[in-house]
């Protein structure tokens, strides 16, 4: 980590900011990235690596981590500086207009910021009830790095959104025995999905369980039985199963952002069209912003990221356009 001053830095190294750092190099300014992960790829690579998207412009599927991969590959050309493993606890605008980064390692400065951090830390919500917790990573998880993990299992998988039936519709194939339970009978998940999962269904390769929520993992030394209970009767029942997987979502969580003094509602910062926060030269893109009309999905993050760095530039640089027009009539790319 240097203290040498950029003029952007963009806080995450997942999909929105990977793809700012790569419009920064386009717009030939300097860039960092700093993340408190270890690696960059963000929850493509941290939690769902094997996991098919199909909503990227361009990919008919594509595994997430693969996604990373070309996204990082498509921001280092232009070599940004990368902190990883660092937090940025705090954050203000000094009095000449340049930025300065509080973390753990120490000071950063920057002429502007793009926040990028998703939805902030990764604490997936928790199932309360006995057995979570004497299990979790030992045939009790919140994610899947390999599938092939959990091949010739008796797996149980909890929950009713995209993630839940992503993984049941993956893993399918691979199981032994597999059962969808969920707490209602209505999903939160692309319709695709709710057709494939009851197709999978009918043709016995899935059991769905609905309105039945998990009452007590048991087992000696890893998991052998889990019982449900409906939440209509209380009727119970108890099956033998060697793998707990629980899709629940994240509960948000901004962090020391929080103390940044920026305006944030329902723990997301608030920004205008240009993508621009409460406080000067931060700016704000992805998962972690809202606005009316927010839509939660990796195509809208690159779009808001474009709108981040090109008004980034325009801070820094008044007489910049903020508009570059097409890739393709850049100078930086006429170069190469």
């Amino acid at each position: 980590m240097t203290q040498e001053l950029r003029d952007i830095t963009i806080i995450g190294g997942g999909p929105t900011g990977l793809f700012a750092a790569f419009y920064a190099g386009m717009r030939g300014v300097s860039a960092r990235i700093v993340d408190s992960l270890p690696e960059l790829g963000g929850q493509l690579m941290a939690l769902y690596p094997e996991k098919y998207i199909f909503d990227v412009g361009g990919f008919p599927k594509v595994l997430a981590k693969d996604l990373a991969l070309d996204l990082i590959a498509q921001a280092m050309q232009f070599e940004p500086e990368v902190v990883l493993d660092v937090e940025v606890r705090d954050l203000a605008v000094q009095e000449d207009g340049i930025i300065r980064m509080v973390t753990g390692e120490g000071e950063l400065l920057t002429r502007t910021v793009v926040i990028a951090g998703g939805k902030g830390a990764f604490e997936p919500r928790r199932l309360e009830v006995p057995g979570y917790d004497d299990f979790l990573g030992n045939g009790v998880h919140y994610a899947v790095k390999d599938p092939e993990t959990f091949r010739g299992k008796k797996i149980l998988v909890v929950g009713g959104g995209d993630s839940a039936l992503d993984w049941t519709l993956i893993l399918k194939d691979k199981a032994e025995r597999l059962i969808l339970a969920h707490r209602r009978d209505e999903f939160r998940a692309h319709e695709r999905s709710v057709q494939q999962l009851y197709q999978a269904e009918a043709s016995g390769e899935v059991e769905i369980q609905v309105f039945h929520e998990v009452e007590e993992i048991r087992g000696n030394g890893k998991v052998e039985e889990v019982t449900l209970v409906d939440n209509r009767t209380e009727d119970r029942l108890t099956m033998e199963v060697d793998v707990v997987l629980t899709f629940l979502g994240f509960k948000p969580d901004l962090g020391p952002i929080q103390s940044w003094g920026l305006e944030i509602r329902k723990n997301r910062i608030l920004v205008d069209s240009l993508m621009r926060t409460n406080l000067a030269g931060v700016f704000a893109a992805g998962d972690v912003v809202d606005y009316e009309g927010k839509l939660d999905l990796i195509a809208t993050g690159f779009a808001e990221a474009a709108i981040a760095v090109n008004n980034a530039v325009h801070h820094v640089d008044p007489k910049a356009r903020v508009n570059p027009g097409h890739s393709t009539n850049m100078k930086v790319f006429k170069e190469t």
